[in-house]
């Protein structure tokens, strides 16, 4: 029998009992210690174990790394007016785009942690103990002492479409690749890593070389056109970009107003390493990349009630969905847009109203 088949078995009889010894682990398969152990350590390199205690990688867990920040809400009563002042009404919450993601995966059950940076101030202590609350594990996230936690302040008009938003996540550029690093254990057990562009490019650039060395599958998902600038040029190791038009514009250099342009642009992705890209369009819809191809999808009708938290709900149900079935990114794109419009329809960032058997049922009925 060969040594992969030998191995192979080893860590079937590992899943089967993660406190097997070594020594039973020998018996079984008429190896000596010695054998088991260079197998063992084998699968610890292979990212299959985890180190000691034989832990698993969970293939159904995701793990989120960026922004968690307080955000504010700006809705004016009446039609906005420029340089004056509004009669308006605050609202204040959660957010982030990391965290946003996190807390829509942990609305439709998936099991998901989260590696952010947090001030020590009340901001701070609230957020990690609303995202533990729903469920998020927060092991290894950062907390940075003499900086303030990030905020989003957003303005919207009277029908709740943004106009503009303000994002002071400075404490995000303490999330340095040698920080990623020291938390090997937590990106050790996912089978996903979705990241935004919060993170210095640095550690985009380590993330990626992380996944290309691990086979682990990594998600981007872009922020803004200004912090299109942390994405390096070489995405290698990329499964994944999800971005808008104007962020794909910002990394093309250039306009692009067809659907030629915005093909031959995701071409130059793919080209950087980059192996499939989303290109949202606001209430349009959006487009995917098949292969070399390009395919479209309408937006769903939704009556518009808050636009904030819509794309972060997109990009947590395309990630539920490609965890499920892989191969598939348009049924992954549909239901990322079946929870945007659910998302929109809400008052809130990540809508309670959100749950997989609501996705599943509405792609159904269609």
């Amino acid at each position: 029998m060969s040594d992969l088949s030998r191995k192979e078995q080893l860590y079937q009889l590992i899943r089967a009992n993660p406190f097997i010894s070594q020594q039973e682990l020998a018996e079984q398969l008429a190896l000596s210690r010695s054998a088991v152990a260079g197998h063992v350590a084998s699968l610890i390199r292979e990212r299959k174990l985890l180190g000691r205690a034989y832990v698993l990688r969970n293939e159904r867990t995701v793990l989120c790394i960026g922004a968690a920040c307080l955000d504010r809400k700006l809705r004016p009563h009446a039609p906005l007016q420029m340089a004056t002042s509004n009669p308006a009404c605050a609202e204040e919450s959660f957010g982030g785009v990391a965290r946003n993601i996190a807390a829509n995966l942990a609305q439709l059950g998936l099991p998901c942690s989260l590696l952010t940076a947090l001030g020590d101030d009340s901001s701070g202590r609230a957020l990690r103990a609303q995202v533990e609350a729903a469920g998020i594990g927060m092991e290894g996230s950062l907390q940075v002492n003499g900086i303030g936690s990030g905020t989003y302040t957003a303005v919207l008009d009277a029908s709740g479409e943004m106009v503009v938003a303000l994002a002071d996540m400075a404490i995000f550029d303490q999330l340095t690749p040698g920080w990623i690093a020291s938390r090997q254990p937590q990106r050790n057990a996912a089978g996903m890593v979705v990241a935004d562009l919060n993170l210095p490019v640095e550690s985009v650039a380590m993330l990626l070389a992380d996944a290309r060395a691990s086979g682990v599958p990594l998600v981007v998902v872009a922020v803004s056109q200004p912090k299109m600038a942390r994405l390096p040029h070489d995405l290698q190791g990329l499964s994944l970009l999800i971005l808008n038009r104007g962020e794909l514009e910002t990394r093309a250099g250039r306009a692009l107003p067809t659907e030629a342009d915005v093909q031959a642009a995701c071409h130059e992705l793919q080209a950087a390493g980059a192996q499939d890209i989303i290109v949202t369009c606001g209430a349009s819809g959006v487009y995917h990349t098949l292969g070399q191809a390009l395919h479209w999808l309408p937006a769903h009708d939704a009556q518009v009630v808050d636009v904030t938290g819509a794309g972060d709900a997109f990009s947590a149900a395309v990630v539920w969905s490609l965890l499920q079935d892989p191969a598939h990114l348009t049924l992954a794109c549909e239901r990322g847009l079946k929870a945007a419009a659910i998302t929109l329809a809400s008052p809130h960032t990540v809508s309670p109203e959100l749950s997989a058997d609501l996705l599943a049922a509405a792609l159904i009925e269609e």
